[in-house]
């Protein structure tokens, strides 16, 4: 069950007095990280297109690369192309600390998605070596491949394939140039015929942490630094058909029509009143419709459409699916017309570990800065390898407007280093246990 939304202010910063101590990661070195990766598949208009497996990802990552073993960690990267970079710790017999994020964005994304956790991570490292610290466990960081899965159409390519190894045929899939996903594996550098090599034992990972701004407007809008993450919802998708009548559109009487796209449109608005039946932090969306035969002269005889529910318990999901089908059937009887909905595609809630979240939580509580346990909205690596039996957590930062997947996207550089600061922290604190 999701819990309790909890906002921690210490009583100074009432007061009005700065608590925060010293930073041990360098905020500045952070910033100039962010703005160099910016460069990469910039856009004039601000923001940038970095799709995963693209010339301009392809490009980052080799600069990332040369950053990373700068930091002294030795690098390489995995057969489903994430890029690995890990500095020894104690014996080797212990699992390692994991952490990471990705750095591919949308198109005429913005610069903070995904950049905050990988150089927040790269930052930690950095701020390690410059300490010459010690610590009983590996530290690896990762950047994960194509998470936003817009070339190809699936999320989470890389951390999908650590935790459980592609979708079938998946490496086969074309993009619109003819290109297999398995060629873009080879043009990183990597055999994908080798693909289960990049199978993580979770036996080998003690926790996996990933530092991310919020992409919502919560941290924003209520003035809290740092979000302690529940979980990661579940998202489940559906295609919608609704099937009429086309026919003449200037001989055919209004009370006759089968007309598709009046009942699509009661439908969508259906989508809306009952993922808002309920309180909660639930959410659903119809994102395109697509009408045939589209003539201004034709009555439409058929409309397709998605429908998208999320949430972070699965009977939640459910239940909005189950009113939004009665819904439709009986929008189906009252307009003449049939109404399918199919479920394509699920992704099922990942709750974040228990321990994490009370840890992450008190780190951030002794850098002086204010919490709030939220769920995330927006899916994310660590769900693939929470849902492989990996104990996960997860840091957010604030989102200037609660603004993103856009070039309007901005994260204030102070929050970017108090992100950076409670993932060392935490990392340490895991470290000595």
């Amino acid at each position: 069950m999701t819990r309790a939304i909890l906002v921690t202010v210490p009583c100074l910063l009432l007061a009005g007095a700065s608590s925060e101590p010293a930073l041990h990661v360098n905020g500045d070195r952070l910033r100039d990280l962010l703005v160099s990766l910016s460069r990469f598949g910039a856009n004039p208009e601000g923001g940038v297109s970095r799709l995963g497996f693209s010339k301009e990802d392809q490009a980052a990552r080799g600069w990332l690369m040369e950053r990373m073993r700068e930091a002294g960690l030795d690098v390489w990267v995995d057969a489903a192309a994430n890029i690995h970079g890990r500095r020894p710790g104690g014996d080797g017999s212990r699992p390692m600390l994991l952490f990471g994020s990705h750095i591919d964005s949308v198109p005429k994304g913005g610069n903070f998605d995904g950049d905050v956790g990988t150089l927040g991570a790269l930052e930690v490292m950095l701020a390690l070596r410059d300490e010459k610290a010690a610590t009983r466990h590996p530290l690896e960081m990762v950047v994960w491949s194509n998470e936003e899965g817009v070339h190809y159409g699936k999320g989470l390519f890389g951390s999908r394939a650590a935790a459980r190894g592609p979708d079938a045929g998946e490496l086969e899939d074309k993009d619109e140039q003819g290109v297999a996903l398995a060629e873009w594996l080879r043009r990183y550098g990597v055999n994908p015929a080798r693909i289960a090599e990049a199978r993580l034992d979770p036996r080998s990972v003690a926790a996996y942490l990933e530092l991310h701004i919020e992409q919502g407007p919560y941290l924003d809008r209520r003035g809290v630094q740092i979000g302690v993450v529940e979980g990661i919802v579940g998202i489940d998708r559906y295609h919608v058909a609704v099937q009429g009548f086309a026919n003449h559109a200037g001989t055919t009487p209004m009370d006759e029509r089968k007309d598709a796209l009046v009942a699509a449109a009661r439908l969508v608005q259906a989508v809306r009143e009952e993922v808002m039946a309920k309180p909660g932090r639930q959410v659903g969306n119809v994102g395109w419709m697509q009408v045939s035969p589209g003539a201004p002269n034709v009555v439409p005889g058929l409309v397709r459409l998605p429908v998208e529910l999320r949430d972070l318990r699965r009977e939640v999901i459910d239940e909005m699916a189950a009113r939004i089908r009665a819904r439709g059937e009986t929008i189906a009887r009252e307009t003449a017309v049939t109404v399918t909905m199919e479920r394509y595609s699920t992704d099922e809630p990942a709750p974040t570990d228990a321990a994490l979240r009370d840890l992450i939580e008190a780190e951030a509580r002794g850098a002086g800065y204010t919490t709030m346990r939220m769920p995330s909205g927006a899916g994310h690596d660590a769900q693939s390898l929470g849902r492989a039996g990996i104990p996960i957590g997860m840091i957010f930062v604030p989102s200037k407007g609660g603004i993103s997947h856009s070039p309007q996207e901005r994260t204030e550089w102070d929050d970017c280093a108090r992100g950076a600061e409670v993932l060392y922290r935490t990392l340490r604190a895991l470290d000595r246990r």
